[in-house]
């Protein structure tokens, strides 16, 4: 098996392929957490989607999606499944030639999972929240929710930066927080006598919380070798949505999650949030300019619609790819 060593920013990753063959197209992506909203490469390479398509798919993991953009900018990679936030601030930045060529996910999902003592969420004032880092999805969902609820997150709470989401369940678990904004990890916290203060997927808050980008200047060397790889994503997508007990246990073994009913309640409130064909909603794409507007005045000149190239999805509208796939049994 190649490994491929990539360094970015100073980081040397290993990179293991998902599928390698001899004479197939070769495409480097990145992801920027193990989460199930970025699981559909995984799918699509244990489902041998792949090799189906002809496609050597390697996958890099940088564990922000600023991290992830800048690697994209540094051209060590072709394609992202990552937050919109990174790819929305190099974009404001001036990295103009970021596109988004769909949508997974434009809502979020977290929910803030509490100590039993704080009965109420106004209870979270003066209380400290844990969050993987400043900037990233569920400190943004934190801060939306505080505000619904009349507090300050600028004063009224402190937030602490875990690094991850099962950094999250142990700051948690050992007390350095009193509440956490969680996602795969919030089963396991109710398990153990914590309980959801505030159930995020019912809010369905809009924010681009993962997309599939590229760049311009890629999709012009390599169109071709991007729209199998976005038809490798169609399909994978079917059986995230059709295929429960496939999905499941390729979800396990990515996310080791050994727990059925903690991985069924992922699941079930990411099949909700997730786009079967990839929808790309300027809303969710507004929701992260506006908050990157309050810092920089640049982003308010940004419309939703300069991030958006929709050709690969039309392409398998028009084509009859999307409607072929789904109408299919398997």
């Amino acid at each position: 098996m190649r490994v491929h060593r990539i360094a970015v920013l100073g980081f040397l990753l290993i990179v293991l392929p998902l599928h390698n063959a001899a004479g197939a197209d070769k495409l480097i992506g990145i992801h920027s957490a193990i989460a199930i909203s970025q699981s559909l490469p995984w799918i699509a390479r244990d489902a041998g989607i792949f090799r189906k398509h002809n496609l050597e798919f390697d996958l890099v993991l940088m564990r922000s999606a600023s991290t992830a953009a800048a690697a994209m900018i540094g051209g060590e990679t072709d394609v992202g499944i990552i937050g919109g936030i990174g790819i929305l601030s190099a974009y404001v930045q001036g990295a103009q030639d970021f596109v988004i060529v769909g949508g997974v996910k434009n809502i979020l999902t977290h929910s803030i999972v509490a100590k039993p003592e704080i009965k109420r969420p106004e209870d979270l004032k003066g209380k400290s929240i844990g969050v993987n880092r400043l900037g990233s999805n569920n400190h943004y969902f934190a801060i939306q929710v505080l505000q619904r609820i009349g507090l300050d997150p600028a004063k009224d709470v402190i937030f602490r930066q875990t690094g991850g989401d099962a950094a999250d369940l142990i700051a948690l678990l050992n007390g350095s927080v009193d509440a956490s904004a969680m996602l795969t990890y919030g089963q396991n916290a109710v398990a153990q006598g914590f309980h959801y203060l505030i159930y995020g997927p019912d809010l369905r808050i809009p924010y681009a919380a993962a997309a599939f980008v590229s760049r311009r200047s890629v999709i012009a060397r390599k169109p071709q070798v991007i729209g199998q790889f976005m038809r490798s994503m169609a399909e994978a997508s079917k059986i995230f949505h059709a295929e429960r007990e496939t999905t499941l246990k390729i979800l396990a073994k990515y996310l080791r999650v050994s727990d059925r009913k903690v991985l069924e309640t992922s699941y079930n409130n990411e099949l909700k949030a997730m786009e079967p064909r990839f929808d790309v909603r300027p809303e969710a794409l507004q929701a992260i300019l506006d908050e990157l507007a309050i810092n920089d005045p640049r982003a308010k000149k940004v419309q939703p619609q300069q991030l958006i190239d929709r050709r690969y999805l039309d392409e398998m509208e028009k084509s009859g790819f999307f409607e072929n796939i789904w109408s299919s049994k398997k």
